[in-house]
């Protein structure tokens, strides 16, 4: 599965702020020619699920 995915199911479990950064960051990736599945995605998908299990969502 590719890492935006996974991200969007655990979307519930982040504050709307993580939310848009995340969004704003993976945004300009793609908009610089980046990949969605790219190494730096992959990365935003890391700090979404630690960012969860550290219970800040």
């Amino acid at each position: 599965m590719k890492p935006i995915q996974e991200i969007a199911k655990i979307a519930h479990k982040l504050p709307i702020e993580a939310i848009q950064d995340i969004n704003q960051r993976i945004k300009d990736w793609t908009m610089s020619e980046g990949k969605e599945d790219d190494p730096y995605v992959w990365q935003q998908l890391r700090y979404a699920e630690r960012f969860v299990k550290e219970g800040r969502g």
